[in-house]
């Protein structure tokens, strides 16, 4: 795994190594140097080798990756995303991809299977003519928050009897907070925090001040708790124009938090509207906040979307269901 970021994809990648070896697998992690993700792999009795993973002009990662597996004897080696895939040597190993997006399959020309975490990713695969026996669907797991305790409602600056919209990513246009910010900015006596940094800080700050709902509205910056803060919120709202999956809609699962989402590629084919979650069209200020409004006036719906969010997760997106489906997947393609 080539990332060097802390997004949902390289915290993933974490998980399910951790969670193959703790299934009694034999897994050797080979990483871009990055001090927390060592630290987090070494303790869970791990030990990762690290490679530049750098540009086209990096000649050392490919031979180094090659000599780490034939030193391993591995059986299967995957690669989490293109820069990875790009590296990916063949061996006597059976080689895959793991797609998070809807990538340019040209770096992923050394893999003999491919996988990707939701149907329409893999949908997508089959339609670019990679034969439907060497595509894979394999959705990912996040934390269980069921017993997190919930964020102080002080130290976020919401009194404790307001109603609470939270939103969770990377400050960037494509996860359309400004959306959000707009929708609660006309919910008269709603709260809405943000938990996130990125290049749209400035922006929305300013969009925030503009709207005259600074004492109502804020931008937590990067936070660690996002279990707590599901908990502390009365529906967490995804607004993403593009989210190919969409963690933080499975965390919100785990949590048992009401999901409203704009109906993007991840959000829209997971959330089974009116069943476990709301979906709304992207980019539509009016229709977020008209179903929010509906939300928080109604507890029995938001029980029974959680309760239901709740059994999805459980069934389909814990550690015990995917890492039993990867288990699955690799007793299938080894030789």
């Amino acid at each position: 795994m080539a990332g060097a970021a802390n997004g949902g994809a390289e915290l993933f990648y974490e998980r399910m190594t951790v969670g193959l070896k703790e299934s009694g697998q034999d897994v050797l992690p080979i990483i871009r140097s990055h001090p927390n993700r060592l630290t987090y792999l070494q303790k869970a009795g791990l030990a990762p080798v690290t490679a530049r993973f750098g540009g086209p002009l990096d000649l050392f990662t490919k031979p180094k990756l090659r000599t780490a597996l034939q030193n391993f004897k591995a059986d299967i080696a995957i690669a989490w995303m293109s820069r990875a895939a790009s590296f990916l040597p063949k061996g006597d190993w059976v080689t895959a991809g793991r797609l998070g997006g809807y990538y340019d399959l040209k770096y992923f020309r050394t893999c003999e299977h491919l996988i990707g975490n939701t149907r329409g990713i893999t949908q997508w695969i089959t339609a670019q003519g990679v034969p439907a026996s060497n595509v894979h669907y394999l959705p990912n797991f996040v934390d269980d928050f069921a017993t997190a305790e919930p964020a102080a409602r002080a130290e976020l600056g919401v009194p404790e009897d307001a109603q609470l919209l939270l939103g969770l990513g990377r400050l960037h246009p494509v996860k359309g907070f400004d959306v959000l910010i707009k929708a609660a900015a006309s919910l008269p006596d709603v709260y809405c925090v943000i938990a996130g940094e990125g290049p749209e800080r400035a922006r929305l700050d300013s969009l925030i001040t503009q709207l005259g709902v600074a004492d109502r509205v804020k931008l937590l910056g990067w936070r660690n708790d996002s279990g707590a803060l599901l908990k502390a919120a009365d529906i967490f709202v995804s607004s993403s124009r593009h989210e190919p999956l969409g963690n933080m809609v499975l965390e919100a699962f785990a949590a048992q938090t009401p999901v409203l989402a704009a109906k993007s590629e991840g959000p829209g084919e997971v959330i089974r509207n009116g069943a476990d979650g709301i979906l709304v069209p992207i980019d539509d200020v009016a229709a977020l906040a008209d179903a929010a409004k509906t939300m928080l006036s109604d507890v029995r719906l938001r029980i029974k979307l959680a309760l239901a969010a709740r059994q999805r997760f459980v069934n389909e997106f814990s550690q015990a269901t995917v890492t039993a489906a990867w288990l699955e997947f690799l007793h299938k393609v080894r030789r």
